[in-house]
């Protein structure tokens, strides 16, 4: 787990050092500015408009600031809660089972299937340097029209492989029978897929 943790980390530490966050951001900064320039230039005083372009300006070193610490952050604080919560899942159902659960190999299970998605993060990061753009991801998204919102964003065969591995995880393990833990997994990477289709629906 702290082996995983540091990769993630490493990771979201060489997106940063690309510089493409900051660059991201420093176009939307000028982007704001002359749209500010344009429609309140003649309206306001040279002070008062330099006061505003000045709060801008500030405003994107305080995002630049924020959008390094989620890259380096968020990500390991996500996966790390992201197994506890599964790892907890997974010990209710083989308790509901009958069956003895141990919190540990189930933690383990998904700390090793874990690792599909770690490689999906590392592709990220390659594609980031290839094209030189942020708006890069794993999932189905990359078939529709580039920067238009859509659910397909929630499809990510990344992490249906996730999921997979858990199950053959657990069937290893004794922990569930190969019925149930297909079952489970399959009704978990359902829920996960149908939240989110949701908040990429909200999004778009």
């Amino acid at each position: 787990l702290v082996t995983f943790l540091i990769l993630v980390f490493l990771i979201g530490y060489s997106k940063v050092q690309t510089g493409l966050i900051d660059q991201d951001i420093d176009r939307q900064t000028e982007r704001s500015l002359a749209e500010l320039e344009k429609t309140q230039g003649h309206l306001l005083d040279r002070v008062e408009l330099a006061d505003r372009m000045e709060s801008i300006r500030k405003a994107a070193v305080f995002n630049k600031t924020v959008a390094r610490l989620l890259e380096v952050i968020w990500a390991p604080i996500y996966f790390l809660a992201s197994f506890l919560l599964i790892a907890s899942l997974l010990y209710a159902v083989v308790a509901l089972t009958g069956a003895k659960p141990e919190y540990h190999t189930l933690m383990s299970i998904c700390v090793y299937a874990g690792f599909i998605e770690l490689v999906a993060f590392g592709l990220v990061l390659a594609m980031l340097v290839a094209f030189q753009t942020t708006r890069v991801n794993t999932s189905l998204a990359m078939l529709a029209e580039p920067g238009s919102p859509t659910v397909l964003s929630a499809i990510d065969p990344f992490r249906v492989w996730f999921w997979v591995l858990v199950a053959m995880g657990l069937t290893v393990t004794r922990q569930l029978t190969r019925r149930m833990a297909i079952l489970a997994c399959s009704m978990f990477c359902a829920i996960a897929l149908g939240v989110r289709m949701g908040l990429a629906y909200v999004a778009g």
